[in-house]
C-alpha cells in the first residue's frame, strides 16, 4: 500500500505554461490526503524560491519538503536533514565562474544569491520561474556561510570539464541553461530516504512523480517512478510509468490508474 507521494514542481506539478498547479493535480492530492497518504515536495528548488505552491500549502496538504535536491530537507519548522558544499568545492566554483565569466547562483540555508548575472539569469528566473530578481552578490560576500546548493549557468559540455574541478559534489540538470550543484550523496533520493526515516515509513510504500534529470535517482529508488510525458527519454526510461503531462491532468490520471484515489 503507497502511504508517501514525492512530487517535484516545476514541470511535475506546476505547469511551465500556466505557472500554475492544475486543478485535477489539486482534487488527487486531497485524496490521496483523505487516506493519510502523505505528501512530500521534491525539489531543486531552496525554500527562499518556493512560490507556486499556494494552493496546496493554503489548505495544509504538504507534510515536508525536500528542497536543494535533497540537501535540505525539512518538516513544518523541524529541519530533518542538511548537508552543505565542502568548502573547497565552493571556492573552486566562484574560481573558475570567476575566471570563465559566467552566472553562478549559490544558496545558503536561508539565503540565495548571483554572481555575475546576466539577461538569461532575469530571462528564466524572472519571467520563466516567476521569481523575483536575485540579490546580486560578489563571490566573496555570497560564500561567506555554508553554502548548500550552487546552480552555475553553463553548457552540458561545460559541465562535463568543471566536474573534476569539484570532486565532492553531484551535478543534476533540470532546465538546459544551469546545473544545480550540491554535496556528494545529496540528491532526492537521499531526501526520501530522510524523510522515511523520519516518518516511519517503508521505501516500498513510497511512490515518485518528476520530469527532471535531477527526478531520474528518485524516480528509480521509489517503490513507483512515474515520469511527467513532458519529460524527456532518459527521464521516461528511469521511470516505471509514464503518465500525461502536467498540462493534461497527468497526475491525477497516474493516481487513479494506480489505484491512490
Amino acid at each position: 500500500m503507497t502511504k508517501a507521494l514525492f512530487f517535484d514542481i516545476d514541470g511535475t506539478l506546476v505547469s511551465f505554461n500556466t505557472h500554475a498547479i492544475p486543478a485535477s493535480t489539486i482534487e488527487a492530492i486531497k485524496a490521496a490526503r483523505k487516506k493519510n497518504i502523505k505528501i512530500f515536495i521534491a525539489t531543486g528548488r531552496p525554500k527562499v524560491i518556493i512560490n507556486n505552491l499556494t494552493a496546496l500549502q493554503e489548505e495544509g496538504l504538504i507534510d515536508g519538503y525536500i528542497t536543494m535536491n535533497g540537501a535540505y530537507c525539512f518538516v513544518g519548522n523541524e529541519v530533518v536533514y542538511k548537508s552543505a558544499i565542502p568548502t573547497a568545492d565552493v571556492r573552486a566554483m566562484a574560481e573558475v565562474s570567476r575566471q570563465k565569466g559566467f552566472p553562478c547562483i549559490f544558496v545558503t540555508e536561508h539565503g540565495i544569491s548571483v554572481c555575475q548575472p546576466n539577461e538569461l539569469v532575469t530571462q528564466i528566473f524572472h519571467d520563466f520561474l516567476h521569481v523575483e530578481t536575485l540579490p546580486t552578490k560578489s563571490f566573496e560576500e555570497a560564500t561567506q556561510e555554508p553554502i548548500f546548493q550552487m546552480s552555475p549557468f553553463i553548457t552540458v559540455e561545460e559541465e562535463v570539464d568543471i566536474h573534476p574541478l569539484i570532486p565532492n559534489c553531484e551535478l543534476g540538470r533540470w532546465f538546459p541553461a544551469f546545473t544545480d550543484i550540491t554535496a556528494k550523496g545529496n540528491t532526492k533520493q537521499r531526501g526520501i530516504d530522510e524523510m522515511i526515516r523520519h516518518f516511519g515509513i517503508r521505501l516500498e510504500e513510497t511512490m515518485s512523480f518528476g520530469d527532471g534529470g535531477n527526478d531520474i535517482s528518485m524516480l528509480r529508488h521509489a517503490a513507483i517512478g512515474v515520469a511527467m510525458d513532458n519529460a524527456n527519454d532518459v527521464v521516461k526510461q528511469a521511470a516505471d510509468y509514464v503518465t500525461a503531462s502536467v498540462d493534461e491532468d497527468g497526475i491525477w490520471k497516474a493516481m487513479k490508474h494506480f489505484e491512490i484515489i
